[in-house]
């Protein structure tokens, strides 16, 4: 099979001091098990790599091994695979305008691991006014009013139990991502 690039997304990795996972060892542990090109954008497990697995083998690897490689509550860390073309339409089929105004709203993709959208928006209980949410395919799309953002409800879905099915990550960091990927063909 031939080589293709992904993005790699670590869930609960560098999160308050827990997980720690430095982005340089992380980086030498996906090459000691074959990945190649492998790169890293802050330290919030954002990882693009290059493999010729298919993406449920590379979730599963890395999934298995980052327990083995470093100090982590197994339970809390998670990996999401997506290729270039899943990450670009995450992209291409945000809600109108999404993102798009960074200076009024906080806007980030809520990436659900083995949950369905439409189940998982209904955990939501955003607050009018404030919270936006749309369910996409395998994302949920939050934008918060940036002059209120502390009365948004969106730190309440950390409590639940579904959680553990979802990364979140910025906007900005989202389309960076992305771009990685297109400078890595």
């Amino acid at each position: 099979m031939a080589m293709s690039n992904y993005a790699v997304l670590l869930r609960g990795i560098n999160v308050g001091g827990k997980n720690r996972v430095p982005m340089v060892a992380l980086r030498e542990s996906l090459e000691s098990l074959g990945f190649a090109n492998v790169s890293t954008y802050i330290a919030s497990g954002n990882v693009i790599l290059d493999s010729d697995m298919e993406a449920e083998e590379i979730r599963t690897r890395i999934e298995q091994t980052l327990p083995e490689r470093f100090e982590l509550d197994s339970e809390l860390v998670r990996v999401l695979v997506l290729t270039r073309v899943r990450l670009q339409a995450v992209i291409d089929n945000r809600p109108e305008g999404f993102g798009e105004q960074s200076d009024r709203f906080h806007s980030d993709a809520i990436f659900l691991l083995d949950m369905d959208s439409s189940a998982a928006i209904r955990l939501f209980n955003p607050r009018e006014g404030v919270d936006n949410l749309w369910a996409g395919d395998g994302v949920i799309y939050s934008q918060r009013l940036s002059v209120q953002r502390t009365r948004s409800r969106l730190s309440r879905i950390m409590a639940t139990p579904e959680y553990q099915s979802m990364t979140i990550r910025s906007w900005s960091t989202t389309t960076k991502i992305l771009e990685m990927l297109n400078l890595q063909k």
